[in-house]
């Protein structure tokens, strides 16, 4: 098993009931910004584990499509910031009902959420109280580390405490960027903050911030009309409404599938203007501290940190509030 002193505690206790337990498959489910996570945290499960397939599923479609595969011999993970999403919540039960295991990640461990699954691994989020947090105590650093400990507890990888000091040492990689990428977000975000399309796009364990931040920051909380573009993908389709007057903002991370950006960071660069190619490289990023066997897992983070920063500046351009500023989300309750 995982060296427990060393993971929070909740995790522990999670990773503590895997012992004499038989699992086959693993489900990482959720919703908007909660799934995001789920994106690096199966990558990281298929590059360190060959004993459990794993599948990312939206909750609600999760419980409507019912897969065959979810069963006793299940573990699925779910995440909610603050446990009320009424489709988690309802996968959690819907999950349980077929045995399977369920360790759910949440602020709130009284929520719904938290009372309807088997284990609930609480996490800090400044989006609840207003103060920033530590990264180490983030969604992402508490299921990196459920993550891990399935890797090692069903495939022997011993990697826990790289992890965990690697945790240790990303928020100072977050302060780094943030400060280095400042100057560049002061340039971009005059013309961007213009824009009514901005494309967001990455591969492999950054997809989820490339999917987030279109989806719950620029569409949610800007009223810019935006799409996650997977960096391949982007050759399949979508390539063809590049122009010289489309705005992107590109990921490069560190993990394997770096070269599918580099093919695309070139073909932007080719075919689109320079003002309009936001590239954040974590290359470029100072990851003293972190393990190098982590830095492709943990670049989303920063990456998804210093981009917040970069939303509110925008948002203050366009005199656009970032978390009131709401037409339907909160607002209704009947739909």
């Amino acid at each position: 098993m995982t060296e427990t002193f060393l993971t929070h505690p909740d995790v522990a206790a999670a990773l503590k009931a895997l012992e004499g337990r038989k699992t086959n498959h693993v489900f990482f489910v959720a919703c908007g910004g909660s799934l995001s996570i789920m994106y690096p945290a199966k990558f990281m499960l298929d590059q360190l584990s060959s004993s459990l397939p794993s599948d990312v599923y939206n909750a609600a479609e999760f419980t409507h499509r019912a897969p065959k595969r979810l069963t006793s011999d299940s573990v699925v993970i779910l995440c909610s910031m603050t446990g009320t999403t009424a489709e988690t919540v309802a996968a959690a039960a819907f999950a349980r009902q077929a045995g399977a295991m369920t360790i759910s990640l949440s602020v709130e461990p009284q929520s719904p959420l938290g009372q309807g699954s088997d284990h609930i691994v609480c996490f800090e989020a400044p989006y609840t109280t207003g103060v920033p947090i530590d990264a180490k105590n983030s969604n992402y650093a508490r299921i990196y580390q459920i993550v891990l400990g399935l890797a090692q507890h069903y495939d022997g990888v011993k990697h826990m405490e790289a992890l965990m000091h690697s945790l240790d040492a990303l928020q100072s990689v977050i302060d780094k960027a943030q400060e280095a990428l400042a100057a560049r977000f002061d340039e971009y975000a005059p013309h961007f903050a213009k824009q009514e399309v901005i494309y967001t796009m990455a591969s492999g364990a950054s997809y989820g911030a490339a999917y987030s931040y279109a989806n719950c920051v620029l569409m949610e909380m800007q009223w810019i009309n935006s799409y996650p573009i997977h960096a391949n993908e982007f050759f399949h389709g979508a390539f063809e409404v590049l122009d010289k007057s489309r705005c992107y903002i590109l990921m490069k991370g560190l993990d394997d599938t770096r070269p599918l950006e580099d093919r695309a960071e070139a073909f932007l660069l080719r075919f689109g203007a320079q003002e309009n190619i936001l590239v954040l490289d974590a290359a470029e990023f100072d990851f003293t501290g972190v393990d190098e066997m982590f830095r492709g897992a943990l670049a989303p983070l920063v990456f998804f940190d210093t981009l917040w920063r970069f939303a509110y500046r925008l948002a203050e351009l366009r005199d656009h509030e970032m978390m009131e500023a709401r037409r339907y989300m909160k607002k209704l309750n009947d739909y």
